[in-house]
């Protein structure tokens, strides 16, 4: 009996078609609103709703505008155009009478990549305080190494302590074959092509050290002028001409 009262009040309300066709789309809406609003209210895991802070605005853009690609600076290249490259960091420590007192100590190879390069040791409680230490250091101590075309002039043996250290030149295209010590060295001055050998102690400061000895006693190539005979050059008493070359 209920459900024909209702069926008769809604005959009541509907007076025409189009009446009729609009309270069938009512209903239809209204069985599918309440999943469509359910959703719209609650907002996806991870993002923040509208207005809130981190979210987006009313205009649908992120807050705080859109990010700048980073731009990578050149591997190895700082600010002052130098090649800095930390070759080892270690902690110390110190015994004393009121306890032990630790430190680190920092290893730096600092060189141009056109023939100057320098090493410093630098110690402080700090590793940055130790690297800056070390870079001062290793700014000061900066040598020039001869070179021929991308490699060394000559082959020639480092020694410091018991690390001994073979440097020999390479041709193009040969690359930096050297352990890590080394290869720092190497790149600080602008040396591409070489073949190296660490001999009996691997401890960085002393390896770091065999390397600049013999990079230090390399001879550089010297322009000399060389008497050169032929038949055709040579005058009518047999003397040659004089040519320039290299030693």
């Amino acid at each position: 009996m209920k459900d024909n009262k209702k069926n008769d009040e809604k005959e009541l309300d509907v007076k025409t078609p189009a009446q009729a066709e609009q309270i069938l789309e009512q209903e239809k809406e209204a069985i599918a609103a309440p999943e469509e609003i359910a959703a719209a209210e609650i907002p996806a895991v991870g993002q923040p709703a509208a207005g809130a802070p981190g979210g987006r605005g009313r205009d649908g853009r992120k807050r705080g505008g859109e990010r700048k690609p980073f731009a990578k600076k050149p591997t190895g290249l700082t600010d002052s155009g130098l090649i800095e490259k930390v070759v080892s960091i270690n902690r110390v420590s110190k015994t004393t009478k009121g306890g032990t007192r630790l430190a680190f100590s920092a290893l730096v190879v600092v060189g141009d990549g056109k023939g100057k390069v320098g090493y410093g040791l630098g110690k402080a409680g700090e590793v940055a305080t130790g690297i800056k230490k070390a870079l001062a250091a290793a700014k000061k101590q900066m040598i020039f190494i001869p070179r021929r075309g991308t490699t060394i002039t000559h082959e020639i043996i480092g020694q410091c302590g018991s690390a001994i250290v073979l440097l020999k030149p390479a041709s193009e295209g040969t690359g930096v074959i050297a352990s890590g010590a080394v290869r720092a060295v190497c790149d600080g001055a602008g040396i591409t092509n070489i073949l190296t050998k660490c001999h009996r102690s691997n401890n960085p400061i002393n390896v770091v050290k065999a390397t600049f000895d013999g990079l230090s006693r390399l001879k550089a190539v010297r322009t000399a002028i060389l008497p050169v005979s032929s038949p055709s050059e040579s005058n009518g008493e047999g003397e040659g001409v004089t040519k320039r070359g290299s030693i």
